[in-house]
């Protein structure tokens, strides 16, 4: 199987939409308020967020979802990946860590210092993926309401 690992263009990052609600069961949260064209239009030119596919048999299979953070204590930038996911029949084929690389790739031309992650414990693949390519650092998350 041939994968292609590119950058999301309106009608894929729609897909990857898709592929999000399915791959974390999460219908709500990414198909109930699906952002207009001209949203995601903005957003897709905007040079702080990476949007990447991967595409298997005609469609979008996987992809995720990053921002460009600019740090303010030196000059550099950092790379976080806000999702990542891969539909369950193409899991275990090396799609996640080729958009990993993929985003690698970006992250030099860009002169991104790192790339981070977070993953919850109870996901064991993602956390032994994540293990694979990176250092592990165990920390809190809190969310804030505004």
């Amino acid at each position: 199987m041939a994968v292609q690992y590119e950058s999301a263009d309106l009608g894929a990052l729609k897909e990857l939409l898709g592929v999000f609600a399915v791959a974390f069961e999460d219908h709500e949260s990414y198909q109930s308020a699906v952002p207009s064209d001209e949203y995601l239009n903005k957003l897709l030119a905007r040079e702080d967020f990476i949007p990447l596919v991967a595409i298997a048999d005609g469609k979008v299979v996987g992809g995720l979802a990053a921002y460009v953070l600019q740090k303010f204590e030196q000059e550099r930038s950092e790379i976080y990946i806000y999702d990542l996911a891969v539909l369950e029949e193409y899991r275990r084929q090396g799609i996640a860590t080729g958009l990993i690389n993929k985003l690698r790739e970006i992250a030099w031309e860009i002169g991104a210092w790192v790339i981070y992650v977070q993953a919850d414990p109870p996901d064991e693949p993602a956390v032994k993926l994540y293990e694979s390519l990176g250092t592990r650092e165990d920390v809190l998350h809190f969310d804030i309401e505004p």
